[in-house]
């Protein structure tokens, strides 16, 4: 299998849009429960893009399989933090892919960002074995924090933090 990791473009979008309609409906891992409308996948993109936001797709054999972003957070006091997204189709997990792209996204964002952080469920233990063996550490649990399906679930917020010496005071 060989796995071709590079920044989305808008060629990518019909098939990433796909791709996170699959992975919202599951219900597990995004805070979507399906993907938002084409055309708001599509101008979310684009502006992303223009923006030259760190938003990356991995394709197999030319098909999306996966994605990895790290994103601005909004103020201006937030200006050093990107927060990290990922997600895989099913039949792709396990296999490597996911660590290639978090690797990717990782180098990229320590290139823009002094902090990169996520929230993940705490049930997701395979992908928060796999955020830790990258570098991320546990910073704190938001208990009942998602409510899907009738069941509530903690979020684990997890960060990577890398400052430059000059700053380290």
């Amino acid at each position: 299998m060989h796995v071709t990791i590079l920044p989305i473009s808008a060629e990518h979008i019909e098939e990433f849009h796909r791709m996170l309609d699959v992975v919202a409906r599951e219900h597990k891992y995004l805070a979507f429960l399906e993907a938002p409308p084409l055309e708001d996948t599509r101008a979310f993109i684009m502006r992303n893009i223009a923006r030259n936001n760190i938003q990356l797709v991995a394709l197999v054999d030319g098909r999306v399989v996966g994605w990895a972003d790290i994103l601005p957070k909004d103020r201006p006091i937030h200006a050093h933090v990107g927060v990290l997204g990922i997600g895989l189709v099913p039949e792709f997990r396990g296999k490597g892919v996911g660590t290639a792209l978090l690797r990717h996204v990782l180098e990229q964002g320590r290139k823009k960002y002094v902090r990169v952080e996520l929230t993940v469920r705490a049930a997701n233990t395979r992908a928060i074995a796999l955020y830790e063996k990258l570098g991320l550490q546990r910073e704190g649990v938001c208990g009942d924090a998602v409510f899907v399906d009738g069941r509530y679930e903690d979020l684990i917020m997890m960060a990577i933090i890398d400052r430059p010496p000059a700053l380290a005071g």
